[in-house]
């Protein structure tokens, strides 16, 4: 066995899903149990369980099991009721631990219902992702890793930037030499290395202003965060020539958060 699988022993996944013996259910259990992940499946009473049976024997699980990370399903059962049951389970999963790592599984990663699944996953204050019920059983693996575990010592933004939290510090990378972005310290380096840890988990991943604000000061923290961030952009930008626009490196989602993207 690997070191990271030797790593990942022991360590708990409780999975909840109703179609958890479906081949590509299969497929995902088997894939964690090969990286050295322990499985625990909810399975309530009887052949056909309901999203509220399902519901109760996940918090009976989480109390009884304590995994290290949970992979659940939105949808449970072919009734509109049940649509989003996921959700009502995550709500109440967080209310019990709000520190778990919980991966969505869902089939909704598009569609009409793509919003209403990806901004209830966003508006708990966990740590939470969501990922394809399609998805190859190795992303999904890879997913819950990263959720599970923090983020690097050293994190690439692109191949333009290089964060090393080790020694707290933020580099640009100019043909093919790596300088020290001196202006980026303190608060802005604190900010991004926060963004910078969720484009690690998930690319696109948003941060809330719950999770941002605590960098800032003042009776506005928002207008003071934004302040902040549009100080690091340009700190950054500078340090490479060139202007980050709204759009590019770290995007204000409004009423929602920041949200850092490899710049190209």
């Amino acid at each position: 066995m690997n070191n990271l699988s030797e790593k990942n022993r022991n360590q708990k996944i409780l999975i909840v899903d109703d179609e958890h013996m479906s081949d590509l259910m299969r497929s995902v259990l088997r894939r964690l149990e090969v990286d050295g992940f322990n499985t625990i499946v909810v399975k309530p009473k009887g052949n056909m369980g309901t999203g509220d049976e399902y519901e109760i024997q996940t918090l009976f699980a989480l109390e009884e099991h304590h995994p290290d990370a949970i992979l659940l399903d939105v949808r449970f059962g072919e009734y509109d009721t049940d649509r989003f049951k996921g959700l009502s389970i995550l709500k109440k999963i967080v209310e019990r631990n709000n520190k778990i790592p919980v991966l969505m599984f869902t089939q909704y990663a598009q569609g009409p219902y793509r919003d209403t699944a990806v901004t209830a996953t966003l508006s708990v204050d966990a740590n939470v992702d969501f990922i394809d019920k399609l998805a190859s059983p190795e992303e999904v693996v890879l997913r819950l890793r990263r959720l599970i575990g923090s983020s690097p010592e050293k994190v690439m933004i692109g191949d333009i930037f290089e964060i090393d939290s080790d020694n707290s510090a933020v580099y640009a990378i100019v043909d093919g030499k790596k300088e020290i972005v001196k202006d980026v310290q303190g608060m802005k380096l604190e900010i991004l290395k926060e963004l910078a840890a969720a484009l690690y988990r998930s690319e696109g991943e948003l941060v809330p202003f719950s999770k941002l604000e605590r960098f800032s000061f003042g009776e506005d923290s928002r207008a003071s965060l934004r302040v902040r961030i549009r100080e690091l952009k340009i700190s950054l930008g500078k340090s490479i020539g060139r202007e980050f626009s709204a759009n590019e490196l770290i995007i204000n989602v409004r009423n929602r958060g920041y949200r850092l993207i490899h710049p190209e």
